[in-house]
């Protein structure tokens, strides 16, 4: 799931995710200001208590393996903020790649329906500063990564999907 910035991914992502009975949301935002902590607030209230939230800022492979088997259905919410929290603790892009090969490794260990949030950061203006172009870079080469493993792949523009990926069959 991928698309732009309140474009309505976590919506949809929540819907893909289906109405399993043991549905986990993996949250990876961290509550660094006011503004963000309300921000958590206000999604949580919006998915009710049918979901377990775990907040998760960075070691997403260990909850994997430690959690993922107790839920039919896990939205992973989202891939660009783990990436800032991973970049913000200096984890070099190189052990970055390393890790997203490990994560996915993670996910497709488990039998639960995973859905994976992700920004779209490729469709606006070349960045001016070197570090934020850095950033936009690696979250491209880690949203390709996704991608490609992925069953389905959709985009979201203005709260409409488009299916980029159809599930193969066989």
């Amino acid at each position: 799931m991928v698309g732009g910035a309140s474009s309505g991914k976590s919506e949809l992502g929540l819907s893909l995710a289906g109405r399993a009975i043991a549905r986990a949301f993996v949250a990876t935002g961290q509550p660094l200001d006011a503004e963000m902590a309300e921000r958590i607030r206000r999604h949580r209230r919006s998915r009710g208590q049918a979901w377990d939230t775990a907040e998760v800022p960075v070691d997403l492979e260990r909850w994997f393996h430690a959690k993922g088997r107790l839920y039919r259905a896990i939205v992973l919410d989202c891939l660009t903020l783990w990436l800032n929290n991973l970049i913000e603790r200096k984890v070099s892009d190189a052990r970055v790649l390393e890790l997203v090969d490990a994560l996915l490794q993670a996910i497709r260990a488990v039998p639960a329906r995973v859905v994976v949030v992700t920004n779209e950061l490729g469709m606006g203006l070349v960045p001016l500063d070197p570090e934020t172009r850095r950033f936009r870079e690696l979250a491209g080469q880690v949203n390709q990564q996704f991608a490609k493993e992925a069953d389905e792949v959709y985009v979201v523009m203005s709260g409409l999907p488009l299916r980029l990926k159809p599930k193969e069959h066989g």
